[in-house]
């Protein structure tokens, strides 16, 4: 505190603690009871991914071969979702070959993949006339902790050769940065964010910068 008006006080700050001794002083503060909690919620966070790619009967993920997959289109969020019920899956040429599990603040799933997609589902599907297509509807919230292990289980069971992924997804137009009125915009609009790697013709324009993509998309 200031003894005089116009006094120069140097604020305490945590700024030049040591990781190390920050992770000390928290282990220090944290009772038996507290890490079994931690370790019983870190347990109930972890995803479980099934297939039944081979002969029909489920297998977990980590278990099997990588398979050969030549495209892969995932459609995370309700809106992406939806657009793959409406257009792409409304036919029975695809067939339910795997379900992604997993519970956190806003996702509780269920242990059936012969449901609906809902709001608790992620669900992978594959065109009955080329097997190495593969959709994945992605309607769940994946958590930030989630994104990187949602990523490792579901395409660690791919092989990365000649793969190509798509995603898609949505955003508000009120997060989108242009120089515009957003309300001369029509809505909805399509843009698009490629990798190097990609050679072929993109079928909307490139999305302009700073906009940028946020979560598992991004991931």
């Amino acid at each position: 505190m200031a003894t005089f008006f116009g006094e120069v006080v140097v604020a305490p700050s945590r700024a030049g603690v040591d990781d190390e001794e920050e992770s000390a002083e928290e282990a220090r503060e944290e009772t038996p009871e507290d890490r079994e909690i931690r370790r019983e919620l870190e347990k109930k966070r972890e995803i479980d991914v099934l297939w039944t790619l081979k002969s029909g009967a489920s297998a977990d993920s980590s278990a099997d071969e990588p398979f050969v997959c030549s495209k892969f289109i995932v459609a995370i969020g309700h809106n992406a979702a939806a657009f793959l019920s409406s257009f792409i899956l409304d036919s029975v040429c695809w067939e339910v070959v795997g379900v992604a599990k997993l519970w956190n603040e806003w996702c509780r799933t269920s242990n059936t993949t012969n449901v609906l997609p809902t709001d608790s589902f992620c669900l992978f599907y594959r065109l009955i006339s080329d097997p190495t297509v593969l959709l994945c509807q992605c309607s769940c919230y994946v958590a930030e902790d989630q994104q990187f292990q949602w990523l490792e289980k579901v395409f660690g069971c791919m092989r990365k050769e000649g793969l190509q992924v798509t995603i898609l997804s949505t955003c508000p137009v009120a997060d989108y940065k242009t120089q515009e009125s957003t309300l001369t915009l029509p809505s909805p609009f399509l843009k698009a964010l490629k990798t190097k790697e990609f050679k072929e013709q993109v079928c909307c324009p490139l999305l302009e910068q700073p906009n940028i993509v946020r979560d598992l998309p991004a991931a």
